[in-house]
Formats: C-alpha cells, sequence, structure tokens
C-alpha cells in the first residue's frame, strides 16, 4: 500500500478534478504490474497496472489507494476491467467518498467473488487526496493559506519590504505547491506592493502553472501588472464585485483575462461565494498567497482549510510592520482559531509550520 500511494504521488498536480491513484498488483508475493493516474481523462491507475502484469494477473492481489471506480465518467469502470483480469484479491487504503461510488465498488467486486480488503494505511491515504475528498463532498476548493513571517509574525518591514524574508529552499516548496495546486489567489494589495508572476518555476524540470486568480474590488490593479502577462494562454481570472469601467472590462477580456463578478460582503469579495464560483468551474484547490488582510478575510470567512507558515530565523519589529493576520482581530482568546495536527518541520534555515484550521 505504501508503494501504491509513492505511485500515485506522481500525479500531484495533474488528476484534478480526479483523486491521486496509485495500484500496484502482486503476485508470488512479487509486483508484477504498477500503475498510477497521470492525468485527467487518462487511464486509471488499475487498468496500467493490470496492463503490465498481463497474464499474471489472474490470482493475483491488487492493492489500491482508494477504491476502484464503478461507473462510466471519463474512462470505463475499473471494476469492469478488475473482474476481467481475474484478480482474487483487493485491498483498498480508503473508500471513494463520490457518491457514484462509496462502496459500490468494493460491492460489486465482492459480489462477484472477489476477496476484498479495506482500511489500509487509511489516514495516510485520506491525507493524500484531502483535496479530493473536500472537493467531492463540498463542491467548493480545498483552501491552503500560506505565509513567510519573521519569528515575530511580521510579513513585512515597516516600509513594505517583504524580499526576502524565507530562504532558497522554503521558496522552492512554495513554487513545487504553485505546481500542484489549480489556481493560486491574492489580493490587490499584494499585486500593487510586489508585481507577482505567480507561475510555477521549479529548474529544469517543468512545472505546471496555476489559474491566477486576483481580488481587485476597488480596480486598483494597472492592466500591464505581471500577474496578467501571457493571460491569452495561461488562465488568469480577476474578481471584481464593483462595477467595472467599460474600457477596463473590454482591456481585460482582449489580453485574454476571465472577469468573475462577485458578491460583496462588509466591502469586501465575499469569499465563501467565490469559492463556490470556484468550485462550479472545477477547480479543486486554492493556495492563497495575499497579504494580511486577504488573509484575515479568509480566515474570519472559515474558508482556510489548511495553513502553511514559512518561519525565518530573524525579527522584524515596529509597530507599522505587517503581521500574517490582518483584520479586526479578535477580544477574547476564547474566540482563537485553533490550529489542528500541527507539524513542525526543518526547510534549510527557515522552519515550516503546517496545520489544519
Amino acid at each position: 500500500m505504501r508503494r501504491a500511494i509513492e505511485l500515485a504521488q506522481k500525479g500531484a498536480g495533474r488528476t484534478s478534478p480526479n483523486p491521486m491513484v496509485g495500484a500496484v498488483v502482486v503476485k508470488g508475493g512479487k509486483a508484477v504490474g504498477e500503475g498510477y493516474h497521470a492525468k485527467a481523462g487518462r487511464p486509471h491507475a488499475e487498468i496500467g497496472a493490470l496492463k503490465k502484469a498481463g497474464r499474471r494477473a489472474r490470482g493475483a492481489s491488487l492493492y489500491l489507494n482508494l477504491e476502484p471506480c464503478c461507473h462510466f465518467g471519463r474512462t470505463p469502470p475499473c471494476t469492469d476491467a478488475i473482474l476481467a483480469a481475474g484478480v482474487a484479491k483487493v485491498f483498498v487504503g480508503m473508500r471513494d467518498p463520490n457518491p457514484l461510488v462509496a462502496g459500490r465498488g468494493i460491492r460489486i467486486l465482492q459480489k462477484a467473488g472477489v476477496r476484498v480488503q479495506t482500511g489500509i494505511l487509511r489516514e495516510e491515504c485520506e491525507r493524500l487526496n484531502e483535496v479530493f475528498v473536500k472537493y467531492i463532498r463540498s463542491r467548493t476548493p480545498f483552501v491552503v493559506l500560506k505565509a513567510a513571517i519573521s519569528l515575530d509574525g511580521k510579513i513585512a518591514t515597516a516600509a513594505g519590504e517583504s524580499r526576502w524574508i524565507s530562504g532558497a529552499a522554503s521558496r522552492k516548496i512554495v513554487h513545487e505547491l504553485r505546481d500542484r495546486v489549480d489556481a493560486v489567489l491574492v489580493g490587490a494589495g499584494t499585486v500593487l506592493k510586489d508585481d507577482p508572476l505567480l507561475t510555477a518555476r521549479l529548474g529544469r524540470r517543468k512545472g505546471k502553472n496555476p489559474v491566477r486568480i486576483v481580488l481587485d474590488n476597488r480596480n486598483l490593479v494597472p492592466l500591464n501588472s505581471r500577474v496578467f502577462y501571457n493571460a491569452d494562454t495561461q488562465r488568469v481570472i480577476y474578481v471584481s464585485t464593483g462595477q467595472l469601467p467599460e474600457e477596463r472590462e473590454s482591456e481585460l477580456r482582449r489580453m485574454g483575462v476571465e472577469i468573475c463578478p462577485a458578491p460583496e460582503k462588509d466591502g469586501k469579495v465575499d469569499l465563501r461565494q467565490l469559492l463556490r464560483n470556484l468550485g462550479e468551474m472545477e477547480l479543486t484547490s486554492v493556495l492563497i498567497e495575499g497579504g494580511s488582510e486577504v488573509n484575515a478575510s479568509a480566515i474570519e470567512a472559515k474558508v482556510v482549510d489548511k495553513i502553511m507558515l514559512f518561519a525565518a530565523p530573524v525579527v522584524i519589529g515596529g509597530r507599522g510592520a505587517p503581521g500574517a493576520v490582518g483584520g479586526e482581530g479578535i477580544e477574547s482568546l476564547r474566540d482563537a482559531h485553533p490550529v489542528k495536527r500541527l507539524t513542525v518541520r526543518r526547510v534549510g534555515k527557515d522552519f515550516l509550520l503546517e496545520g489544519y484550521l
């Protein structure tokens, strides 16, 4: 099962809106076929593994981190292929939360005489596909909030300087994150201050650039900002709550930028409704790389699933230096947002704190 998980991870950032799945066919104590889901629309992991195993699949065991599908989607049901191959036993890491499957794949195999064992490394399998699980259950994207902070919690100096608080190793992880998520979201303030590209730059390895989402309810972002580069070939979504001037709207559309009107809440973009809209676009994961105000809005709206803080061993100080989360804040510690399943690891000279809200 650990090998199936390892194989599944090869499809990270490429299978959306599908899950990551790996498959291993074992016979006589040896792996005779392996496969993974490489991209949405391509053959599923089971098909690749069974094809490599060939006749050796008959009477063999099949290990899958996720229950096999049993419905026609972009590809035929995997349960049919498993039965046709003559597999004797199937080990499943977790059940598929998709209502079209949800245990039916397992029952079909059992009814046909295949022995099925479930729950193998279940927690690891669920963590692997946490994006898919959230999306399939709520039809809204899994949201990760990322920030680089000093030890005293600042994301910039009082003068606005923020490059670079975190080290090269941390920035490499951020580019790998962009390669894996469907979209990256920033506010107008970040664009005005940093003029970011928001692309996945992985050196020699070719990355997948995420959809870039810009929140700009006051239409402040200059149209020559780098976030709009190549909008005709790499998707950019412009979110505004106000009335767009006709000339600005025409120019954005000419550049290839998609315009997504969003309702306003307390003078800002209603993030909960925006995420529902993004879910309808089949965007399953969003990385927030905003400033302190966007971070505060996301946390106050309770849309953040996971938080990633890259803490650098420096102290910035300053009353006017922004912290990672702005907004009005809370008055009582009883109202503080608890971070669960917190982990800490060293990344170069920095520390990466990861947890769930």
